[in-house]
């Protein structure tokens, strides 16, 4: 068994991954869990439920790397890096025989069905596979590997394909230059940010093209596609999400005395500089005077967001092979014995471990559908 991998060293995009700390799945209800997937919900869930995030634990475990949940129910390895795990499983691999060949470009099939390669020399090779199981990744960081180059590949032989896009990624907003020039980089910590009836909460940063962070990305696919719809898309962001806007008019009802506005703002509420200025953006000009509108202001400040970042900063990418060009092994339709796992399905899944147990749970079904599809006894499931 051989595996193909375009760059000089494999996984370079769990490695990134681990930067965060390798956020690698999630303690919550697996029903809740699932749920997180939205549309695809439905179609990722059996894969799930066969692979859930105890057995990604376990497989952890197993490979010498125990996991932790966090405060948020966030589960990482106690390392809090992703090379440890990466070197663990490259070990495995190696123990049942597995060869990696680095440098060693996918082009897609011949009309034969054969495995078109490019190596490092440039030299076009051509190997004849009992089963393929292609896990090309998506289209986010694309220099990392994951360029999409494979869309073209399999939609040439009939497969449907929705166009890859970015997803969890920051949003683009045009910011006055005397507001960016001050507070670019700065964060907006303990906010919600709403679009629609979708709420996420967390901290996020002002950058020089718009916001990062959390929240924005939980949401970002959402804000892509009415950008894409209609133009543009307007952000709700809520500066005090644990204090409702009647609390807050009865502090801004208190006497102001002989200090400014900002100040008075600041005492009051404790808003920041960023804070202020942010309404201001989010109004047009000052914040108002009215103690009940300026609640409201800062429990519903309007952003218009113009744009989503590029897949070259997504930290995922939604669209993909559909799921009905697949059988229930994961095998494509049009390609007997092409497996298809993990970001080039067409899924969209939020941050907090989501991704990865994805990943990790269609690769283990697309490996059992390959040992099945060869006749294989598989002992341990």
């Amino acid at each position: 068994m051989t595996v193909y991998e375009q760059k000089p060293n494999v996984a370079r995009k769990f490695l990134m991954a681990g930067r965060g700390g390798l956020n690698i799945t999630h303690s919550e209800s697996l029903d809740r869990f699932i749920a997180r997937y939205g549309a695809a919900a439905e179609r990722l869930a059996s894969f799930v439920r066969a692979f859930p995030p105890e057995r990604l634990r376990a497989f952890c475990a197993e490979l010498g790397e125990e996991t932790f949940v966090g405060s948020s129910g966030r589960v990482f390895p106690k390392s809090f890096k992703a090379s440890p795990l990466l070197r663990a499983l490259l070990a495995r691999l190696a123990a049942n025989g597995v060869s990696v060949a680095v440098r060693h470009r996918f082009d897609g099939f011949s009309e034969g069905g054969d495995l078109l390669l490019t190596n490092e020399r440039g030299e076009r090779l051509s190997r004849r596979a009992d089963a393929t199981v292609l896990a090309l990744g998506g289209a986010s960081w694309p220099r990392l590997g994951s360029d999409g180059a494979w869309t073209a590949m399999l939609a040439a032989r009939g497969v449907a394909i929705a166009p890859l896009a970015p997803a969890n990624c920051g949003i683009m907003v045009e910011w006055p230059e005397t507001f960016r020039a001050v507070f670019e980089g700065q964060p907006l910590k303990t906010i919600s940010v709403r679009y629609g009836e979708e709420r996420a909460f967390g901290d996020i940063v002002v950058t020089r093209s718009g916001l990062e962070g959390g929240p924005v990305y939980a949401l970002s696919s959402r804000v892509r596609r009415a950008i894409e719809r209609d133009g543009a898309a307007t952000l709700h962001v809520d500066l005090r999400p644990d204090s409702s806007s009647e609390a807050l008019a009865e502090k801004l009802s208190r006497p102001r005395g002989k200090q400014s506005r900002s100040n008075f703002f600041r005492k009051a509420l404790g808003l920041s500089k960023l804070e202020i200025a942010l309404l201001r953006v989010a109004h047009g000009g000052p914040p108002p005077d009215d103690a009940g509108a300026l609640a409201a202001l800062c429990k519903d400040a309007p952003l218009v967001a113009t744009a989503t970042a590029g897949l070259e900063r997504a930290i995922s990418s939604s669209g993909g092979v559909a799921f009905a060009e697949l059988d229930e092994n994961l095998m494509l339709k049009k390609l007997p014995g092409v497996f298809v796992a993990g970001e080039m399905l067409d899924f969209d899944a939020p941050t907090g471990g989501y991704l990865l147990q994805a990943a990790f749970a269609t690769g283990h079904a697309a490996a059992l559908g390959a040992a099945r599809y060869l006749g294989l006894r598989v002992e341990r499931a």
